[in-house]
């Protein structure tokens, strides 16, 4: 078999037949499998996966995950697959109808473990803006890779590479694709790209990252970052890539994540946690290099997210 594709699936029926059909559009022909994994939903969209699955026997497997989490969906998808490549899309997005053709060929072509791809993220508005891939012509190109901070469903994957390396998204907490995917690509030099707008990345309010009632959750960001660290002093790589890392820090503590802990009186306690995690880590953040590189409003706002109590 070809390729698998895995779409997590909690209460997303509201998207799930733009998703399903942009999938078997694009698959077309091809030698593949589509696997729905529901984790539990209270909506209707386990029996709209079923009737998907009854009408395409052959292609859709529906399977339910005990395990909540998007981590556990996807751990337990990938164990049921079997395809050559594995691709994760999310259930409120969808693709382009050559997506899939592109994305094998430049596998094959290349005989990558890693193809990344473009996407438009599109916001409620309308409005989008283009997420550029990280390309290996591209001079230090692992290092863009280490500070792009992309999803899983940006990257096809080689699933015997996935395996023998014993990748696995780590289960119980949400930022489950930041503790692994920018250390991806310390284990492979097989790596491509198609600089294309292959995938729609939606910003779908009701996520569990764009909740408007304040979420423990928000603070899991911690033990991701610590994680993410840790794969890279296991591979021997944190002093190579200490400024990627450092500004991975910066990013994610004082722009992305400071936006959630100022939004709600119990989340203002991150504010104090990120910055004993960056005098733990990182306690020269203020020189680095790429932090250097940006707008002088940028640079303000970090260091009075920094400071804010």
């Amino acid at each position: 078999m070809k390729l698998s594709i895995i779409i997590p699936v909690y209460n997303s029926s509201k998207y799930l037949e733009r998703c399903i059909d942009s999938v078997l559009d694009s698959l077309g022909t091809i030698n593949g499998e589509i696997l729905l994994v529901d984790n539990y939903s209270t909506d209707d969209s386990l029996s709209l996966l079923k009737k998907y699955a009854k009408k395409y026997p052959k292609i859709i497997s529906v399977f339910r995950c005990k395990t909540k989490g998007a981590a556990a969906v996807r751990n337990y998808g990938f164990k049921k697959s079997q395809g050559r490549y594995v691709w994760f899309i999310d259930a409120d997005d969808y693709i382009t109808t050559d997506a899939i053709p592109k994305l094998l060929k430049t596998a094959d072509d290349n005989d990558a473990d890693i193809v990344m791809m473009g996407a438009e993220r599109i916001y409620g508005n309308e409005d989008r803006n283009y997420l550029s891939p990280v390309s290996p012509d591209e001079p230090n190109y692992k290092s863009r890779f280490v500070r792009y901070g992309m999803g899983p469903w940006q990257v096809l994957v080689r699933r015997e590479w996935w395996q023998r390396c014993g990748f696995s998204f780590k289960e119980g907490f949400i930022h489950e694709d930041m503790e692994m995917m920018s250390s991806l690509i310390l284990f492979t030099d097989n790596f491509a790209c198609v600089d294309e707008p292959l995938y729609y990345y939606c910003q779908n309010t009701g996520s569990v990252l764009h909740n408007r009632k304040f979420n423990k959750h928000i603070f899991d960001i911690f033990p991701a970052l610590e994680g993410l660290y840790q794969r890279f002093k296991d591979a021997g790589a944190e002093k190579e890539y200490h400024d990627e890392l450092e500004w991975f820090f910066i990013w994610n503590l004082l722009i992305d994540s400071a936006k959630d802990f100022a939004q709600f009186p119990e989340g203002r306690v991150g504010f104090a946690r990120s910055r004993e995690m960056l005098k733990r880590y990182f306690p020269d953040w203020r020189k680095n290099q790429f932090l250097k590189t940006k707008p002088l409003k940028l640079r303000v706002r970090v260091r009075m997210n920094y400071y804010t109590k």
